[in-house]
């Protein structure tokens, strides 16, 4: 009985709720339902309509009217805080740094260079330094999946947007090719094989990596007061799928090439790619080391809720965890990167600080544009030294080990194979000051040795001369002291004492002061 009770009011509670039904089949002119451009459904008073045909109350067919809504587009905003941040308008000094940077091409040449061919470092670590990379402007490089918003935010840096010049932007994967913005008195459009054939530029060594390569990039010289001081580097979006390996050329290696040379490194995701695969995995593994030069942005910020994202925020970070084995997370910009106004309701305040913030990153990276190419040469020189030493110690332990009665390949076999048996790498700690974080993997040296035979290597003791001097003392003599000395000059403001080439030479023939002119 109370179920029955219970059922009657349920059904009376249903049909006291339940609307009258409509004839969805009349029209009234001054009442039309629309789909505006985001594909909402609206009610827009007083709106001619198409010709589409409707059944009035007789039932005859009526021709009528419905007015398509225009989409609506989002005004540009203003755009000077870019200008003020940069610091556009100020004259550029890069002719005041011609001088310090061709010292440090001869400091190169002088004392690196020579290690690197006696040894053949760059066999090891292809990694061959030109005059071009030594003098070059800062690297900007932008790393990330397909349609994430790289293209879109190198338009709006450089003011691309409605030019004809602009990248190619859009919601498929539409860049295809490395594309190398930089500096230059007209527009033009520079192919692949001319920039690698170009020894005043700094792509030169791009050439290796074969023709399949170099149709895919292309450079393009436009008159900007940003590129005066930058190079910006866009790269093809990462898809994780099969065809990614069908690339034509070594797409990993060209990135690491990018990566190692790289000031800045923008890897740019949106909230609806946060997803981590194969290759961006790999992409993560290429970035070791490059911690402090990383910038996560997490793009079209504006086009979720604020609750929304903040759960977006997390996952990125859930997600790259554990591809970032460092103490301290890089910096996350949260904005958008877009010429467009931001969405009214959403956090506008918050993404112009995020904006302002990455372009006083981008700034500071301008600024210190002479101390890091100088700690970029001191970092390397160090490479090349501990390269040496150990190529020294391999050379040096297998000549004690042999005998008359010996084979030289089973000798060096079992050196190669058991390094830590002979401390070829703790005897390096044990008589350097050399961190055991720069040694290099002992693997490697396998292939190295595979390709070199030890015997086409000297000692280092052996590796000097009377008038030149000896290979180590020159390359340890301006890693202590010449680079060190040059940067503090820089540091302090003050121009460097040209006396210093009396130290390492800088490959000029010496005067005599006491021949008459």
């Amino acid at each position: 009985m109370k179920g029955l009770v219970s059922f009657s009011i349920f059904l009376s509670l249903l049909i006291f709720v339940t609307p009258e039904p409509q004839d969805f089949t009349k029209a009234n002119s001054e009442d039309v339902v629309t789909v505006t451009g985001n594909g909402a459904l609206t009610s827009n008073p007083g709106v001619d309509v198409n010709e589409e045909e409707l059944v009035n109350d007789e039932g005859d067919e009526v021709e009528v009217e419905v007015e398509e809504e225009p989409q609506l587009q989002l005004p540009f905003r203003d755009r000077s805080h870019i200008e003020k941040t940069l610091r556009l308008d100020e004259k550029t000094t890069s002719d005041d740094y011609s001088g310090v940077l061709q010292r440090l091409r001869k400091i190169y040449h002088n004392a690196i260079r020579p290690m690197e061919q006696a040894y053949k470092y760059n066999e090891l670590r292809q990694h061959e330094i030109t005059d071009g990379e030594i003098v070059s402007k800062p690297m900007i490089l932008f790393l990330g999946p397909w349609s994430v918003g790289k293209s879109t935010m190198v338009n709006y840096l450089l003011g691309l947007d409605e030019n004809i010049y602009q990248l190619y932007t859009g919601a498929e994967p539409t860049t295809s090719e490395f594309t190398v913005l930089m500096h230059g008195n007209k527009v033009r459009t520079v192919e692949g094989i001319v920039m690698a054939a170009d020894s005043a530029r700094s792509f030169s060594p791009l050439e290796k990596f074969g023709q399949n390569f170099l149709e895919k990039l292309v450079g393009i010289e436009l008159p900007h007061r940003l590129l005066e001081r930058v190079t910006v580097v866009d790269t093809p979006g990462i898809i994780e799928n099969r065809k990614q390996q069908e690339r034509g050329y070594p797409f990993n290696d060209v990135c690491q090439w990018f990566i190692d040379r790289a000031d800045l490194i923008f890897v740019v995701f949106d909230p609806t790619k946060l997803d981590v695969g194969l290759e961006l995995e790999m992409l993560f593994r290429q970035l070791k080391g490059r911690e402090s030069q990383i910038r996560i942005i997490l793009n079209k910020a504006d086009n979720i809720a604020t609750q929304e994202l903040m759960r977006v925020y997390g996952a990125l970070f859930w997600s790259l965890a554990p591809l970032i084995n460092v103490t301290e997370p890089p910096r996350v910009y949260v904005s958008s990167f877009w010429p467009y106004e931001y969405q009214y309701d959403t956090n506008q305040n918050l993404f112009l600080k995020e904006e302002v913030s990455l372009l006083e990153d981008l700034n500071q990276v301008i600024e210190n544009r002479l101390e890091n190419k100088i700690a970029f040469i001191r970092q390397h020189a160090i490479r090349v030294r501990i390269h040496a030493l150990l190529v020294d110690r391999y050379l040096q332990t297998f000549k004690d080990k042999m005998t008359f009665f010996s084979d030289p390949e089973l000798v060096f076999n079992e050196i190669l194979d058991e390094p830590d048996k002979f401390y070829i790498f703790k005897s390096i700690l044990a008589k350097t000051n050399v961190s055991k974080f720069d040694l290099p993997n002992p693997s490697i040296y396998k292939d190295f040795f595979g390709i070199n035979p030890i015997n086409s290597f000297k000692l280092l003791s052996a590796q000097c001369s009377y008038m030149g001097g000896c290979l180590l003392e020159k390359i340890e003599r301006i890693i202590a002291h010449e680079l060190p000395g040059l940067l503090g000059a820089i540091s302090a403001g003050k121009n460097p004492p040209l006396s210093s080439c009396d130290i390492t030479g800088c490959g000029e023939t010496p005067k005599n002061r006491y021949r008459k002119p």
